[in-house]
């Protein structure tokens, strides 16, 4: 078995688990860290890692001032409880990016919004099985 452990530079670890942890309907806990936390699902499988700007040396998370945060990455989530995720979507920003549609390459219900540090961040309903 295989897993990609996505890893995003966030100005605040605690906020932005909160936020993560919220757009997901996850129960709130606490980041291991205030540089580092993981968001996991329900089996343990690790969702998103947020990492500070500026810890450890990591060369591109030095620091969001030499790229744009975001530029380049979509972070693409699908969920099981899409009309849910869009209510706690709609109370954590003033405005989505994109409204809900159908995504005609896939057929699916899809809406994007942006996460505290500009991150763009695209919801898919998972068809049911």
């Amino acid at each position: 078995m295989q897993r990609l452990w996505t890893i995003i530079g966030v100005t605040d670890v605690t906020r932005s688990f909160a936020w993560y942890q919220s757009l997901l309907g996850h129960s709130a806990t606490q980041p291991a860290h205030d540089y580092f936390g993981q968001i996991v699902d329900t089996d343990g499988t690790v969702l998103l890692c947020l990492h500070r700007w500026g810890d450890h040396e990591h060369p591109s998370l030095a620091s969001p001032d030499h790229a744009k945060p975001g530029n380049g990455l979509l972070l693409f989530f699908r969920v099981d409880d899409f009309d849910q995720a869009l209510g706690r979507a709609r109370d954590l920003v003033a405005a989505l990016e994109e409204e809900p549609g159908i995504n005609p390459n896939t057929g699916t219900r899809e809406f994007a919004l942006r996460d505290p540090d500009g991150y763009y961040v695209m919801i898919s309903a998972l068809p049911a099985a």
